[in-house]
């Protein structure tokens, strides 16, 4: 899946590799679901909220993460990501992101879906198995 990292995420790394700032790693990733990206790379996009909605935390770790191969710079998730169940209308979900924050955080990578999902009131617990949520630092 493309994606694109935030332009919060490119100035920490700029900061931490060409200037005298450093980045601290997140302690915590939490996979969200967007509804709309009017704009990816500032961070404007529009979370899923309400109907039991929550992000998934599947923190920076070994066990949770793929290792790139061969210097690709791809990543993929190694334990299945499964949200609550909606007690309500979610909408169309058209994006994935990946926050440093269980709530609120700041907004490190947006990707597009490969296929837009509506997700409604009843429907089972939305989820991506291993290996389904796909990045690529490049």
């Amino acid at each position: 899946m493309a994606n694109n990292a935030t332009n919060y995420l490119e100035g920490e790394i700029i900061k931490h590799i060409f200037r005298t700032g450093s980045f601290t790693k997140p302690t915590v990733l939490a996979v969200a679901l967007f509804t709309a990206v009017a704009d990816a790379e500032a961070g404007t996009v529009t979370e899923v909220a309400g109907g039991s909605y929550a992000r998934v935390e599947v923190n920076p770790l070994d066990a949770n993460w793929d290792a790139p191969a061969g210097g690709n710079g791809l990543t993929s998730n190694l334990a299945e990501i499964t949200f609550p169940a909606p007690t309500a209308d979610w909408g169309t979900v058209t994006h994935i992101g990946i926050y440093d924050a269980a709530s609120n955080g700041n907004l490190l990578i947006v990707a597009p879906l490969t296929t837009s999902r509506e997700i409604l009131n009843g429907d089972g617990a939305p989820s991506f198995a291993i290996g389904q949520l796909t990045f690529t630092i490049s």
